[in-house]
């Protein structure tokens, strides 16, 4: 799978289809994360998000650009709500390492 693809299935299943499990097939157990609301760690991402899946039940991201470099890989997008409402910009950076996520940055911009 390329990094796209990796991408690609990651956000299709995890943060869109709210499969928490997913994670175990895209991200490293060792994962580490810049992201300073959630702590490191697999089990970390899949404890936070399954409890913000829980809050907003619909919760969504849509990719609109992806620029892949080496091992690296910058992702844009956007969370909107069921009626197509942008409610925050996202730019996500992840490392990829033997094709699992292995390390995050993001940068967030809400829309308000």
């Amino acid at each position: 799978m390329s990094n796209k693809e990796i991408i690609e299935g990651f956000y299709r299943e995890f943060f869109n289809g709210h499969d928490v499990e997913s994670a175990k097939k895209y991200v490293r157990e060792d994962y580490i994360q810049h992201n300073p609301g959630v702590d490191q760690g697999r089990a970390a991402l899949m404890e936070a998000f399954g409890e913000k899946f829980k809050a907003w039940p619909d919760f969504k991201l849509d990719i609109k650009m992806m620029i892949s470099d080496g091992d690296m890989i910058a992702v844009y997008l956007k969370n909107v709500d069921q009626q197509g409402n942008t409610r925050c910009r996202v730019v996500d950076i992840y490392r990829i390492q033997d094709g699992k996520l292995a390390e995050h940055w993001d940068v967030l911009q809400p829309v308000e």
